[in-house]
């Protein structure tokens, strides 16, 4: 067998982006989280609709003779930034598929909360293909990328397209919801700490096995038809969460959060992903900040943030 044709260092940097690469990517959403049986590779089968909002990290890469990943803002001194990394994975990833040389300066400027239900990790591991594709000239597609997206995290593929799409198997396999444009408000309740996603699943079977979990969430029928007819009250009530059940088990404080996010006057709230971090839809922008401040002065999360979606995955800027 012949060994693979790899580029030399200086071919690699003349086919390139020459001066730093920035791109900027959102947080997800889940607006329903339809959760199925363990499949035998640990994973569960999902059927979900992802839905990007505009809470955003920005990853900025330039040219380096090794990797390093440095990074500010929220999980700043909590976050690793070794080879564990999702950002790392991902560079060696996209570097091992094409075949160049792993070697960049990436600096992340984070404001997506560590394990909030918000995909930051995934959005960070997208955020690093799209950079790293760009700075190291590989020329990949969107597909290509989302390809490889697919071993780093069940989220990640949908964080290169962005936008609102269906998400099946263990949530990688993606394919864009077709309805007309709509901007939807958000308000984003902000926990202290974060929850393990793993955790938030293993406590969702535990539930189920006694008995004590609500009924599955079944077809996605309903908030498919809801994103079509653009009204943000029929939305809000096809919202819907498998593992919420789960997340007020480990984090009894979100039923205050979302029991707030309601006396607030939002047409709907849930859990995101596996939590702690809470959404819930407004009327109108006007409405969303309104909620933002009584949930602040409820004093029920630590940060309410306001948002809006769908926005675009993964971009250069």
């Amino acid at each position: 067998m012949t060994e693979a044709w790899r580029p030399d260092e200086d071919e690699q940097r003349r086919r390139g982006a020459s001066g730093p690469v920035r791109v900027r990517v959102p947080a997800k959403v889940n607006l329903h989280l339809g959760v199925g049986p363990l499949r035998r590779d640990g994973y569960h089968e999902l059927n979900t609709v992802y839905h990007a909002i505009s809470i955003f990290d920005e990853l900025t890469a330039r040219r380096g003779d090794t990797l390093s990943l440095t990074m500010e803002g929220e999980g700043t001194g909590e976050l690793a930034l070794d080879d564990s990394n999702l950002i790392i994975r991902a560079a060696h990833a996209l570097a091992g598929y094409a075949g160049v040389l792993p070697h960049a300066r990436l600096h992340l400027r984070k404001q997506i909360p560590l394990a909030g239900g918000l995909a930051g990790g995934s959005a960070d591991a997208a955020a690093a293909l799209v950079a790293c594709d760009t700075l190291w000239g590989t020329g990949l597609s969107r597909e290509e990328l989302a390809e490889i997206a697919a071993d780093l995290g069940s989220d990640v593929p949908f964080l290169i397209h962005g936008g609102t799409a269906l998400g099946t198997g263990r949530g990688e396999a993606v394919s864009p919801v077709l309805a007309r444009p709509t901007t939807w408000h958000w308000v984003v309740a902000i926990a202290d700490g974060g929850l393990s996603t793993p955790q938030a699943y293993r406590e969702l079977d535990r539930l189920r096995e006694a008995g004590s979990a609500g009924p599955p969430l079944g077809s996605i029928d309903g908030l498919l038809a809801a994103l079509r007819q653009r009204d943000p009250r029929v939305l809000a009530a096809a919202l819907g969460n498998d593992l919420q059940d789960a997340a007020l088990v480990m984090r009894p404080a979100l039923a205050a959060t979302l029991k707030a996010g309601e006396a607030a006057g939002a047409l709907g709230g849930i859990v995101s992903g596996s939590g702690p971090t809470c959404v819930f839809l407004a009327a109108d922008a006007a409405d969303a900040e309104r909620i933002a401040v009584e949930l602040e002065n409820a004093q029920v999360c630590r940060e309410a943030r306001v948002a809006h979606g769908p926005v675009l995955g993964a971009r250069v800027t």
